[in-house]
């Protein structure tokens, strides 16, 4: 049906005939010669119609936006002044002498090109015309590259695919399962994997030594830009292996991914220790580009009267910092209101700001309204801490440790983005490594730091007297201030499983009865065994440099999870019901 793709046509053409394929994406009426700009998945290509081509020109003239047609024509020169740099075509067009209507269609509900205005809710009720848009082709096309390139890597590396059940039994892993009722075992539900962490493990203590999979997992939580109900992620495990080897791993894969998207190197990761970086930037997944770091200074307004400093800088649970912005002094009163405001609706008290308008004079010309309670000897220690400079300003943060390090990361990102103090286009990788192995929850609950499966960086005894201290053999990769993937190595001997379960208010029972078959399989000869798990959504997002992974993917849901095309979630019937033997509210169901 056709010889060329619309985006493939070039000047090496010229003077050939060609047959193509494709959509209207625009029409041109000029001066009695017809142009349309005909797009398929590789590109838009320009084809022309001429009044001496009567039958072809009368057909052209009912053309309209997104109607698919055949052309058949001859590849020409454009003249000098229709030439046009920003298409890959712009050096040529078709002359065309026969014309097929292949199927019509109704005006679009917006416009499918790069300056779309069209609301979210309109595009994903209409994503099979939105996925027209050259843009999101490059996204889904991008995707399949970043897997290509994934599977070419690991397989080269000699790990196996394997699949792992999506019907499988409910697990804590941290989120609410879905789950799926059983029609044969009346009463009794499956859960969709929230990640194939126990399988991945199984196989494992089945020999099969080093496993990956590109896998679809689903949590039931409330979503934001970088979550959806169902996600994929590169799931990879591997026996008799290291931190260092999975981190070697893992930089390997993400590298053969930036040669094959970008062809380029993956820039040198940085390593850093989890308590470096909430030292330094309050969150454990901190932007390297960004120059902005926090300073604790809870030692030098321990005794000062300004309470707001002093009180938490006595107490060990909280924490006092400044944060010094190079050449800050010039913001606005309005805009540091505004920086007030968003710490605001972080839990923030105030923000206290210092601007330091000139450091040479004696004393310093300084301008604050907290000033007056800060003493000049402690002014002068405050300046020598951070390094301040004239035309800096200083804001702080001070109280509860955890909420403290919430909102001043924020406020870090955010004088970052708007000050542009770094280079978007840069790639900034980070391993953080050495995560506690637990952490007390906003209930004072003892939780998992990452998953119950992770090895404590010590040994039974030291774990037993003191498990709020315990380190992990933990790590999660960071780009751009993004999360990549996380993962550890493993529990692999059941007495400290147990231990691990134990301390995590799971009793011997529970734990027999959730984790039984696991534990089980643990005593048979299990090797020692870690892994990690990459966002595959994300990664195909900061890769496409894409402001959500609903734009990588395909059908994504919206932020209550529902899709707008299909109408799911959406009501059975009482027969549906019946057959999975579940209660039925007539309520809540067709009656047919």
């Amino acid at each position: 049906m056709r010889s060329h793709y619309c985006g493939d046509v070039s000047a090496d053409d010229i003077g050939r005939e060609v047959a193509l394929c494709g959509w209207v994406a625009r029409r041109r009426d000029h001066g009695g010669v017809i142009f349309i700009d005909l797009r398929d998945y590789r590109g838009i290509v320009q084809v022309v119609f001429d009044p001496q081509e009567k039958t072809a020109f009368a057909l052209a003239d009912q053309m309209r936006s997104e109607y698919v047609l055949r052309t058949v024509g001859i590849v020409r020169e454009r003249s000098q002044e229709t030439i046009n740099p920003d298409m890959p075509t712009g050096t040529i067009e078709v002359y065309v002498h026969e014309l097929k209507l292949l199927n019509r269609a109704l005006p679009p509900p917006f416009q499918l090109d790069e300056y779309i205005h069209a609301s979210e809710e309109t595009r994903l009720s209409y994503r099979y015309l939105d996925l027209r848009r050259t843009e999101m082709q490059n996204h889904i096309r991008r995707r399949a590259q970043l897997a290509c390139a994934t599977r070419t890597f690991l397989d080269n590396k000699g790990f196996v695919e394997v699949d792992t059940p999506l019907l499988t039994k409910a697990t804590p892993e941290g989120a609410r399962d879905y789950l799926t009722p059983s029609r044969l075992h009346p009463r009794s539900f499956y859960a969709l994997p929230q990640s194939p962490q126990l399988f991945k493990q199984l196989l494992m203590m089945s020999g099969v030594d080093r496993y990956y999979q590109i896998a679809r997992c689903f949590r039931d939580e409330d979503l934001r830009n970088d979550r959806q109900p169902e996600f994929t992620q590169i799931d990879i495990e591997a026996s008799f292996v290291s931190v260092d080897d999975i981190l070697a791993i893992g930089e390997g894969m993400v590298s053969a991914q930036f040669r094959a998207l970008f062809d380029e190197e993956l820039p040198p990761v940085t390593k850093m220790d989890y308590n470096e970086t909430i030292r330094r930037f309050g969150c454990d997944k901190p932007d390297l580009r960004n120059p902005l770091e926090l300073h604790d200074i809870a030692d030098v307004v321990r005794d000062i009267p300004f309470k707001v400093f002093s009180v938490p800088a006595a107490d060990d649970r909280c924490r006092v910092v400044a944060l010094k912005v190079p050449q800050g002094a010039q913001l606005s009163r309005k805009q540091i209101d505004d920086y007030t405001h968003f710490v605001g609706n972080l839990g923030a008290q105030g923000l206290a700001w210092i601007k330091i308008t000139d450091l040479s004079t004696s004393p310093p010309a300084l301008q604050s309204p907290i000033l007056k309670f800060i003493p000049e000897d402690v002014v002068q220690q405050l300046m020598q801490r951070v390094e301040a400079h004239s035309g800096d300003i200083l804001f702080f943060g001070a109280g509860r440790a955890s909420v403290v390090n919430a909102y001043m990361s924020a406020l870090i990102h955010q004088l970052g983005k708007d000050l542009k103090l770094f280079n978007p286009n840069q790639w900034a990788p980070l391993w953080v490594v050495n995560f506690p192995l637990f952490q007390i929850d906003h209930k004072g609950e003892r939780t998992s730091m990452h998953h119950p499966f992770t090895a404590p960086a010590c040994d039974l005894a030291t774990l037993r007297d003191d498990p709020n201290a315990a380190l992990s053999h933990s790590y999660d990769m960071v780009l751009n201030g993004n999360e990549l993937g996380g993962g550890s190595i493993r529990i692999h001997d059941s007495e400290m499983q147990y231990l691990v379960f134990s301390l995590l208010g799971i009793d011997k029972n529970e734990a027999q009865e959730k984790f039984g078959f696991f534990c089980r399989a643990m005593e048979y000869g299990c090797p020692p065994h870690g892994g990690i798990a990459y966002g595959f959504d994300r990664m195909a997002m900061l890769y496409g440099h894409a402001n959500s992974i609903r734009e990588v993917i395909a059908f994504p849901k919206t932020q209550n999870a529902s899709c707008l095309i299909t109408g799911a979630p959406a009501p059975v019937t009482a027969k549906q019901l019946h057959e999975i033997h579940f209660p039925m509210n007539t309520k809540d169901v067709r009656t047919q």
